[in-house]
């Protein structure tokens, strides 16, 4: 591949499905905020309409008068900025030089969907309100241990008291975690081929009420992680691949190419998420 051969619109697409393949955290965000982005510092208004009143209806009496709605105005700003920048030799070119590229643009979607994971991650647990947060367990499969589907179970239950929406529930789970589920029969005999998929990304199952991710980003501290879980419309992210460039570096014999991820997250919904920490016993 030389320059000129570059055409950044495939470049583009390739990136966007490994990145896409790779997430998960984005995958529980509600995505319908996202626009043209035109860089760092741009922001996106979300309009919320707030609780509306219902009020007893007596026959031949006269109803209240119209209520006005209470609006509010938040404002997701995009200002997390990644990016990208390698070469390759032109001496690889005998060592199918496009194919070295294909690779590497794939090793860049990774490391930039993780680096996002993290932070999608860290915005969601930041905005766990106090009451939907649990006491901490230590899971395992003893006797005298805390239950793994039954945690969830309870965490289902915590979000329904606190009136979040009953549709769109998912959970994110450290890989230890998922193996304790798949010891028990009422995770495993969900028997369907959602239930099988081990792909990065994809969900990994259903279990008390929750769509199940998978994840080595799910926050850790010490040997303590927090398990997350809500419904989408609880967090807002959006996300641009801003720019994807080629270019021949000074002074080397190479072809570069360079890559900009601009994103932004914002909790919009606090009682629409929960979580607890949890140790493996």
């Amino acid at each position: 591949m030389t320059i000129d051969n570059f055409i950044e619109t495939v470049w583009s697409a390739k990136l966007l499905k490994n990145w896409n393949d790779f997430h998960v955290f984005p995958k529980t965000c509600n995505r319908d905020y996202e626009g043209e982005l035109k860089g760092m510092g741009d922001s996106v208004k979300i309009n919320s309409i707030g609780r509306i009143t219902i009020a007893t209806y007596t026959k031949n009496a006269p109803i209240n008068a119209p209520e006005v709605l209470d609006d509010s105005t938040l404002t997701l700003v995009i200002d997390q900025g990644d990016y990208f920048n390698f070469e390759v030799d032109d001496v690889d070119k005998a060592q199918q030089k496009p194919k070295v590229m294909s690779e590497a643009m794939s090793e860049a979607a990774w490391g930039l969907a993780d680096t996002v994971d993290n932070f999608i991650a860290t915005t969601i647990a930041a905005g766990v309100q106090t009451a939907n947060i649990m006491t901490a367990q230590s899971i395992g499969t003893g006797a005298a241990d805390d239950d793994a589907y039954e945690l969830l179970v309870d965490l289902d239950t915590l979000l329904t008291v606190n009136n979040a929406p009953p549709g769109g529930r998912w959970a994110v789970v450290p890989p230890w975690f998922h193996g304790a589920l798949r010891k028990d029969n009422r995770f495993v005999s969900f028997g369907t081929e959602q239930s099988n998929k081990r792909l990065r990304g994809a969900p990994i199952g259903e279990a008390g009420g929750f769509t199940l991710y998978q994840s080595n980003n799910v926050p850790l501290s010490g040997s303590a992680y927090n398990i997350l879980c809500g419904v989408e419309a609880s967090t807002a992210f959006v996300e641009q691949i801003n720019k994807i460039e080629p270019f021949r570096p000074q002074n080397r014999f190479s072809d570069a190419v360079k890559g900009l991820m601009i994103y932004g997250a914002k909790v919009l919904r606090p009682y629409g998420l929960a979580s607890c920490q949890v140790t493996e016993a």
